[in-house]
């Protein structure tokens, strides 16, 4: 039997999971990183710690296994820079939630134009892209080193690929989280980094999503073809087999990602979406996405675990939510970093409102739930605004799916069957599928296909009068967050 591994770089940890041909687990292992928090609104990773961690997890996993490919999929926006000669981190990685651009984004305003920006790379000028935190590791400290050609840039795939393999590489997926990629050309854009003073010698070359990169160097997976990278939720869109126009799933983790297949033409948002690449297979066209990131969910739940001790573990959320019937009341927007789609207000910061003296730590459980939610329903209605066909079902995958109170009120508010698939991990197993396509192992797209399977459904069952109620209740909360910072 031989089997092909995926190496998942998270936010919160970092996994290697084995699947067989039917997409099955084979095994898993897991181990969290620290968080380092400098200053407010700064989040940190330490990288030689996250290598060292994916080379336990790896070894964990593969154990005495063959192995065929192996694939990865990373935090996405996550800003690393590393000495060229003994690949040791010039500085910690600056964390996709982390907020510390604002002037580097106004730099990139004044140079050349948030609508042109736009225009070209499919993003706003935000603080979650990688550009503008490259722009600021430059400016404080790195720049010189970076013009002699000492220093290298990548995401946290280019990273792992350059540990792995001595390559300097990143997808195309990952890529166009940068600010700095035209969505035209797939190439870093010369005229962009020209404008905001990049050097184009500190870049990785940008490959397809699927195709050999090169071969492991040591360690248990040595000579295996390392053969795909692919950002976090565009992993996620592969292994949910969203491969048609119109195909749309939801992953739910530390923050949540909705990504819509739009086909081989990439579709410019006028509702506050981004447009993305969503993968590239080999030489194959482009296929792109429309995106509506939410910068927190499931790290809500460990708020109210680490900052407030409401809960002892994540899980209890659900338990304790369930002690009222609703949220007495009370709306919980975390805008912890700001808001993301559609409103992209990096001056946003997180309320609690509706306060009275009946509310209880059950209905802030719920409030918090419900937050994940509601910001859902934000996006599908972006989405739907933009023209496209509106949403017959959601496909949901992440470690959130596993709170049913949670999916069965997604459903209710987004007015759509919600779908939970056998392979809750769709994240790696996108990765293993990208993988396992660039050598052979799957003969096509319709052999993914045919692996997925349903695990469970939940129907909206909320009245709609209701559900326009409360949702006229959060627009209200949302509307408490702006102008703060």
């Amino acid at each position: 039997m031989s089997y092909i591994a995926a190496i998942d770089q998270g936010t919160t940890s970092s996994r290697c999971i084995v699947f067989d041909a039917a997409g099955s687990i084979v095994s898993v292992a897991q181990r969290e990183h620290r968080q380092i928090f400098p200053r407010p609104g700064w989040v940190e990773h330490d990288a030689a710690e996250i290598w060292a961690a994916v080379q336990e997890v790896v070894a964990e996993a593969v154990g005495d296994l063959e192995i065929t490919a192996v694939g990865i999929t990373n935090q996405r926006e996550t800003t690393l820079v590393w000495d060229r000669a003994t690949g040791e981190p010039a500085a910690n990685a600056i964390v996709w939630q982390d907020t510390r651009t604002d002037e580097q984004l106004r730099r990139f305003d004044a140079a050349f134009g948030e609508k042109a920006f736009h225009e070209r790379t499919g993003l706003p000028l935000a603080p979650y892209f990688a550009g503008s935190k490259l722009a600021w590791l430059l400016d404080n400290g790195l720049r010189a080193r970076a013009e002699r050609g000492e220093l290298l840039f990548g995401t946290m795939d280019s990273w792992l690929i350059w540990k792995l393999t001595g390559k300097h590489l990143t997808d195309v997926t990952n890529a166009s989280r940068t600010l700095l990629m035209s969505l035209k050309t797939l190439d870093w854009d010369p005229e962009i980094l020209a404008a905001v003073d990049i050097p184009a010698i500190m870049l990785p070359e940008i490959r397809s999503s699927a195709e050999v990169y090169g071969e492991v160097t040591s360690g248990p997976l040595a000579g295996v073809p390392l053969a795909s990278a692919l950002g976090d939720q565009q992993a996620a869109l592969f292994g949910q087999t969203c491969f048609a126009p119109g195909e749309a799933k939801c992953t739910y983790g530390t923050g949540s990602f909705l990504l819509l297949n739009t086909g081989t033409t990439p579709v410019r948002s006028q509702h506050g979406l981004l447009t993305t690449v969503g993968y590239r297979i080999g030489d194959e066209p482009a296929v792109y996405a429309l995106e509506g990131s939410i910068a927190v969910t499931g790290s809500l739940i460990q708020w109210l675990r680490d900052n407030l001790g409401l809960i002892s573990s994540a899980a209890e959320v659900e338990e304790l939510a369930r002690t009222v019937p609703d949220n007495g009341g009370c709306y919980l927007v975390p805008a912890f970093s700001g808001l993301f789609a559609p409103h992209w207000r990096a001056d946003a910061r997180g309320v609690l409102v509706g306060l009275t003296g009946f509310v209880n730590k059950g209905h802030l459980a719920r409030a918090a739930l419900e937050a994940t939610g509601w910001q859902t329903r934000e996006v599908i209605d972006a989405m739907n605004a933009d023209g496209r066909t509106p949403l017959a079902a959601l496909r949901v995958d992440g470690g959130m799916t596993q709170n049913t109170l949670l999916m069965q009120f997604l459903a209710d508010v987004l007015r759509v069957p919600v779908i939970r698939p056998t392979v809750a991990e769709t994240t790696c197993l996108g990765a293993a599928y990208a993988a396992g396509l660039a050598v052979g192992f799957w003969p096509g797209t319709d052999a993914l296909r045919a692996n997925w399977r349903q695990d469970a459904s939940w129907q909206p069952a909320w009245p709609a009068a209701e559900v326009d109620r409360e949702l006229g209740q959060w627009r209200k909360a949302v509307q408490r967050t702006l102008d703060w910072a």
